[in-house]
């Protein structure tokens, strides 16, 4: 009895109302925790690592410019990709291409690469230590520092990675 009546109830909910309950299931169970494994100091990095942490603060106040991969202007992906470029590490374009090729981290360490995004991957920054992440965050701002432990942030991770040794 009581399946004729889960059954009779899907069937209440049509298409779209199963569609829109099995999207929230699978949002939920795509997050990962975002743990992070931060170094005493500096002098714990790699210079890779530092190079591309000091790269991403120069970058500090940089307008958002969608598209963005110069010193005049940044997007999120853009950011990375000048950051690990000063390093001398050359990594993919966009935000999405970076998480699906670079080696993915599970604690994320000063340096490595932070994904978010409500499904997909489109948005991504840089992990700086102590709970704090440098990005650019969109439109009408400038890249800053966001501390990672913020709700939004937690809610929105879909992983780490680096190329960085």
């Amino acid at each position: 009895m009581a399946g004729k009546m889960c059954i009779a109830g899907l069937r209440r909910l049509g298409v779209a109302g199963i569609a829109l309950v099995l999207a929230m299931l699978a949002g939920c169970a795509g997050n990962p925790p975002l743990e992070t494994q931060d170094t005493s100091n500096e002098t714990d990095l790699s210079i890779e690592r530092v190079l591309v942490i000091t790269a991403a603060k120069d970058a500090l106040g940089t307008p958002y410019r969608y598209g963005g991969t110069t010193p005049r202007g940044l997007d999120c992906s853009g950011l990375t990709q000048l950051s690990y470029r000063a390093a001398g590490i050359d990594i993919p374009r966009t935000s999405q291409q970076q998480f699906d090729a670079l080696p993915r981290r599970d604690k994320a360490r000063p340096g490595d690469l932070l994904f978010f995004g409500p499904g997909g991957v489109s948005h991504v920054g840089i992990y700086i230590g102590h709970n704090q992440m440098i990005h650019a965050p969109g439109s009408g701002r400038t890249v800053s520092v966001a501390n990672i432990t913020n709700r939004y942030w937690r809610s929105h991770y879909r992983g780490a990675a680096a190329p960085a040794p």
